[in-house]
């Protein structure tokens, strides 16, 4: 045959048979796409020509640029060389005449000498130096010294005084290497375009003729493979091509090609002969169908009752099987086979009615649904299980059991409780939120001016009892405020390492003449107990609300106990809510009349109190369970009625090693001062109050109603040494903003802030941020003093 590059180019594919119908299995769909060899160069598209032109083309260029540099190095040793050679002959032929000259101190014959040096060919600069113990020796010189590209030599130049060699200067000469350079660089670029041209035609006669005799058969053999159809076979592969003398590579790849379909045939065949024996084997199929329905019978009984886990009774109700599933809810089916599911329940008792009617359903074997009841694993953890079950009959009707499922709902029973919990908390925390702003700006007003008052009216006793009354109210509006922000968990709280054992001494002080002589207290702290990482001010306001109710229920006397002990709990220890971790629990314990069981659970509910009317507010109990939950903490409680009852109050151990001491509360001095003030205030009274107060103090005062007249204030120039704002402002900026803008305009500037309510400005999970100083409102004149002097005093802010 013709060879494909001198013929039609319809001609040059393979004889293959038609394509497949579609639907059909053709082998080799996915191997190689359909392809045309209709152009000639379609090859330089992609493929392995265009991979192997440019490895061909990197190969010889790596030759060619190594030949071409061991040429110009060889050249440039030759150049240099020669340069080296004229430089040895001028030292030879001149240094006798130029030191007989120099001898003779004939400048014009040593002039003629160096410029007869500078004309020999890449001679840039020579200069004659005398040696000479005279002032103005002579020193010579032509030509333009260089500092790159040159070679020099240094000549001595003598002379015989007596028979004796006299140096009386030195000859220094400069070739320049500029024009060897520029001559090997002429030299590269004719090699390297005749190297590079020569490279190229040679490389893509290389591919053409790879193309023609191997990449346009591998297309037609490609072409072959993809519209390969069992179905239908074509007739063997050939190539339209001369056949070579001897068999080639693609001669043996299309006898292969060509045995490997036939191979296919083959198993074809045989896979066809294969099914017509599977049809044969209907019946045996069938009768394995029988007995698969009559092994998942029981499977199905399970499926209708769809749940977590699979269980079977006998006839007495004790567990005869449990799926394996049960493990992952903390239970051992090998422990549970032989008992019944009363034997395990939590509520058997308090809930009788309801397994009573259970375990009638049961006897008149009766199907049931969404049994509910309460029981525990094998840890010890109570878990909620709900329980679908059939009854099961043999062929002669007789019971035999039950079969069903169970399901797990401690965890949907618990996210349904924290649920209400976390709506119960965020109800209360947004109207406590909306009420305690505006609340206690007018009560830092109320307690501000009654000091005033009081101050004014001492030497009337009847005016001053008057307003130590106006006082006392507004201390209790004051106090049930903080109760409610404490129990919603948003109270700012500064926690920090502390001694519990300290602290609950230094409240034991404080208690004693607030629970009365008839109380006795007692105390038992642990001698290792842990440092507690908490706000030392709400722990001993908590330990206050426990004493009080403790009290309470003491009418008649009794014993106190403070207690503490550190304890490592895990999520099931049972105390409290589901807490994990290091704990120290500071126990408050109570000889008096208990809590009822009924009520029990609803002591930490807000405004809930068993006193009469007038006889506290109910939120003394929420306030400690407020704080515990927002320090990271628990409550547990511990009651029996006539007996007494124990609160627990769980705190996060600290991580540090040395426990801060909680010094003595020290009563609070009015401190004065003289610096400017810039307050920024939205409320009138509380503006007022604020700068009648500071200017009382001695301090300067300059006053912003909102963010942006404060930042007018500090752009226009002004000068103050402290900014105090409230958090919560209208005008779209509040405090935190406010502060942070005027940093940016006065770094270091310090900042104390006030509010009644902080919401999320600068208290992040219920902690006051690292750095920042509050002032919570309502405050009182000696409050105020102290906050400034400490934040004027501190270090200031980076």
């Amino acid at each position: 045959m013709a060879n494909a590059g001198d013929e039609d180019p319809k001609r040059s594919r393979v004889i293959a048979p038609a394509a497949a119908k579609p639907g059909l299995a053709g082998i080799g769909a996915a191997l190689a796409p359909p392809m045309s060899e209709s152009r000639l160069f379609n090859w330089t598209r992609s493929g392995v020509g265009l991979r192997l032109l440019a490895a061909v083309l990197l190969f010889s260029s790596v030759v060619t640029l190594t030949l071409t540099a061991l040429q110009l190095y060889l050249d440039y040793d030759r150049e240099v060389g020669l340069i080296e050679t004229r430089l040895d002959e001028i030292g030879r032929s001149t240094t006798g005449s130029l030191g007989e000259s120099l001898w003779n101190l004939d400048q014009n014959q040593l002039k003629l000498q160096l410029d007869g040096i500078l004309r020999l060919p890449d001679i840039r600069a020579a200069e004659v130096r005398e040696i000479a113990d005279r002032r103005n020796p002579i020193r010579m010189a032509v030509g333009e010294p260089g500092t790159r590209s040159i070679v020099t030599r240094d000549y001595p130049l003598n002379t015989k005084v007596q028979g004796t060699a006299r140096p009386i200067g030195v000859l220094h000469v400069e070739a320049t290497l500029t024009d060897v350079y520029q001559h090997l660089l002429n030299r590269a670029l004719v090699i390297l375009a005749s190297q590079a041209a020569k490279t190229f035609l040679v490389s893509l006669f290389i591919i053409y003729m790879f193309h023609l005799l191997v990449t346009r058969h591998l297309v037609a053999i490609a072409e072959f493979v993809s519209k390969y159809n069992l179905a239908r076979p074509p007739p063997p592969l050939r190539l339209e091509r001369r056949p070579p003398h001897d068999a080639d590579e693609l001669d043996k790849v299309i006898d292969a090609f060509n045995a490997m379909c036939a191979n296919l045939e083959q198993a074809y065949g045989e896979l066809r002969e294969a099914n017509a024996n599977l049809e044969r084997d209907l019946t045996i199929r069938r009768r394995a169908e029988a007995e698969a329905r009559a092994s998942e019978e029981r499977f199905r009984d399970y499926a209708e009752t769809a749940s977590d886990w699979f269980w079977e009774t006998g006839p007495d109700h004790c567990f005869t099987y449990l799926s394996d599933r049960v493990i992952a809810f903390g239970m051992d089916p090998k422990v549970r086979i032989g008992t019944r599911r009363i034997d395990t329940a939590l509520d058997r008792v308090t809930e009788s009615e309801k397994w009573r009617a259970h375990l009638a359903t049961l006897d008149r074997h009766e199907p049931f649904r969404k049994f509910e009841y309460r029981g525990r694993d094998t840890t010890g953890r109570m878990h909620h299980f709900s329980v679908n079950g059939k009854p099961v009959f043999d062929a002669d009707g007789r019971f035999t059991g039950y079969r069903g499922s169970a399901t797990d709902l401690t965890a949907q029973h618990e996210t349904e409780e924290r649920l209400r919990q976390a709506q119960k908390m965020d109800a209360i925390g947004q109207l406590t939120g909306g009420v305690a702003h505006d609340f206690n700006n007018v009560l830092t007003v109320i307690t501000g001016t009654i000091e005033i008052i009081r101050e004014g009216l001492a030497d009337k006793p009847e005016l001053s009892a008057i307003a130590q009354l106006i006082d006392d109210a507004a201390a209790r509006g004051a106090e049930i405020t903080s109760q409610l922000l404490t129990f919603a968990r948003r109270q700012p709280l500064e926690p920090r390492e502390i001694d519990v054992n300290a602290l609950v001494i230094e409240t034991a002080k404080l208690l004693k003449p607030i629970l009365g002589e008839h109380i006795e207290i007692e105390t038992r702290l642990a001698d290792d107990a842990w440092s507690a990482m908490a706000d030392p001010s709400q722990l001993s306001a908590a330990i206050v609300n426990l004493a009080v109710n403790a009290r309470d229920a003491m009418p008649g006397g009794g014993r106190l106990t403070l207690e503490t002990a550190n304890r490592e709990l895990d999520d099931t220890s049972g105390e409290g809510d589901a807490v994990r971790g290091a704990f120290v629990m500071v126990a408050v314990g109570d000889t008096g009349h208990g809590i009822p069981a009924d009520i029990r659970e609803r002591v930490f509910e807000p405004f809930f109190t068993t006193k009469g009317v007038g006889r506290g507010t109910g939120l003394g109990l929420s306030m400690v369970y407020g704080f515990a939950k927002q320090t990271g903490g628990s409550v547990a409680i511990e009651s029996e009625e006539g007996r007494g009852t124990v609160m627990r109050l769980l705190l996060p151990r600290s991580k540090g090693e040395a426990p801060a001491r909680t010094a003595p509360v020290q009563p609070l001095v009015t401190a004065r001062g003289h610096e400017t003030i810039l307050v920024v205030e939205d409320d009138p009274l509380v503006q007022g109050y604020v700068i009648a107060q500071l200017g009382s103090l001695g301090y300067r005062t300059l006053v912003a109603g909102d963010g942006a007249s404060a930042l007018a204030l500090v752009d226009q120039g002004a000068k103050f040494d402290l900014l105090f704002t409230d958090i919560i402002m209208p005008g779209g900026m509040n405090g935190r903003e406010l502060a942070d803008a005027v940093r940016l305009r006065r770094p270091g500037v310090r900042v104390l802030y006030t509010s009644g309510y902080t919401d999320n400005t600068i208290v992040h999970e219920g902690h006051l941020d690292p750095g920042v100083a509050l002032l919570g409102k309502p405050y009182r004149k000696a409050e105020l003093s102290e906050k400034i002097r400490e934040v004027l005093a501190g270090e200031p802010p980076g």
